[in-house]
């Protein structure tokens, strides 16, 4: 164990070739480093040729991307621009990270948490339905939008979803921060919403140290984007401004950096991948765990309660994280010593600062033998953590309407995410699995 590295879940990769420096360095030669540049205009480029490229033979869309600060100021723009403001109600995914679900409330809105199928572990499209109903019968108006999520980079049931959106007259906010480059039918996510939203965080698919984009159906979309995200500065010689803007524009800097980033992109998801096949086939056979993978591709129509009907799709996630889920009857090595004690310090490779608690528990957590083999692979200098804890669940949001069946809760009981990054060798996975192996009594 002395000496070894420590295995983080997902950690940036730079290019072999170092374009990332030669596009970095082109924004300080030519002075070009503030919140716009030739570097974001070609990023931008390259991410629209990115998205709007498919697989399935058909012809390329014609999407249009503005890239921001970070992916959570790219649901907050979407969520404006789609009209959400005080008193509106915005649907989302319960089972997500909160920047999915903390914009809505920037807009002065209140989010609607939807739970979880058990194929996709995202948006159940049933509820969705459920839920858009129930509240306009308790409120007397739609939800001004929807906001799945691609949890892990697994794609949503983008087809009945978008069915639904489409039934009632709502827009879709895509949240695909953790599905760059994931696919359905062949298309990237992002593109099937009114907007997708793009993060490049230092632990996504790519990087630009931080930052992220947002996917626009059409060039004047994309201008409105840009305005709000650039303090909303209307056409006078001196500054005038007839609505509220926000300084979310991406630096040329960053943008250097992503340029770069574009170039390793489709290794990156090819990696991910053969992480992923590899841990499949590695814990096969060890009993009490189960390592979650896409939906096979379903062929059948799907049926609405009005008649209607849409071809199912097929699946195809970058499996940004592996995941695996842990049988509650499976015992693990010092599991006894379990949320003994309270944490002292952020957890995780990329983690901030954390508000002390009081209490080592909460009346919503991961099960002991689940906490028990992330403490356990800690020690072995192996970073697994438990998957997003709902929404819903969250204290911040405890008076926020929620339609579930229970599917997240329960995940969140069982799951953990294993390192899937591009500094993840076959090596290390074997490492991993041995560990896990080794945890379980």
């Amino acid at each position: 164990m002395e000496g070894r590295k420590t295995i983080y879940l997902c950690l940036a990769h730079m290019s072999e070739e170092g374009w990332e420096q030669k596009y970095v360095k082109e924004a300080f030669d030519t002075n070009w480093v503030v919140p716009m540049g030739p570097n974001v205009n070609a990023f931008e480029k390259d991410l629209a040729d990115f998205a709007n490229s498919k697989t399935d033979g058909s012809e390329p869309l014609d999407r249009k991307v503005v890239c921001l600060s970070a992916g959570t100021a790219a649901v907050h723009l979407a969520l404006l621009a789609c009209g959400v403001g005080p008193g509106d109600e915005v649907i989302v995914q319960s089972f997500t990270f909160c920047a999915s679900s903390h914009p809505i409330t920037y807009c002065g809105a209140k989010p609607v948490f939807i739970g979880s199928e058990k194929e996709t572990w995202n948006m159940d499209p049933d509820l969705l339905e459920k839920a858009i109903i129930d509240r306009k019968e308790k409120t007397g108006k739609y939800p001004k939008a929807i906001v799945p999520v691609a949890l892990y980079g697994m794609p949503y049931q983008i087809d009945k979803i978008m069915a639904i959106a489409d039934k009632y007259g709502i827009p879709v906010v895509e949240d695909a921060a953790e599905g760059m480059g994931s696919r359905f039918n062949g298309q990237v996510l992002g593109t099937f919403g009114k907007y997708g939203v793009l993060s490049f965080n230092g632990n996504k698919m790519i990087t630009t140290s931080g930052g992220g984009a947002l996917i626009c159906r059409s060039a004047e979309d994309a201008n409105e984007i840009m305005w709000y995200a650039t303090q909303a500065r209307d056409a006078y010689p001196y500054y005038q401004h007839s609505a509220i803007g926000y300084n979310y524009r991406m630096s040329n800097v960053c943008a250097g950096i992503g340029r770069g980033q574009m170039t390793v992109l489709n290794d990156h998801i090819a990696h991910h991948k053969h992480v992923q096949g590899l841990y499949e086939e590695l814990l096969a056979d060890v009993k009490g765990v189960t390592v979650n993978s896409q939906p096979k591709c379903r062929v059948e129509s799907l049926e609405f309660s009005d008649s209607s009907k849409v071809e199912s799709g097929e699946y195809d996630s970058n499996y940004w994280l592996c995941t695996m889920t842990l049988d509650p009857s499976v015992k693990v090595k010092g599991q006894e010593n379990a949320y003994k004690e309270v944490i002292k310090t952020a957890v995780g490779g990329a983690a901030g600062v954390i508000h002390q608690v009081d209490s080592a528990t909460t009346d919503c957590q991961p099960n002991d033998n689940v906490e028990a083999m992330r403490v356990f692979m800690l020690n072995k200098k192996v970073e697994c953590r438990p998957v997003w804890k709902p929404m819903h669940k969250q204290p911040v949001y405890k008076d926020a309407p929620v339609y579930t069946n229970g599917v997240e809760e329960d995940i969140f009981k069982i799951g953990m995410c294993l390192p899937a990054g591009p500094y993840v060798t076959d090596e290390d996975v074997k490492y991993i699995v041995e560990c896990i192996r080794e945890a379980i009594v």
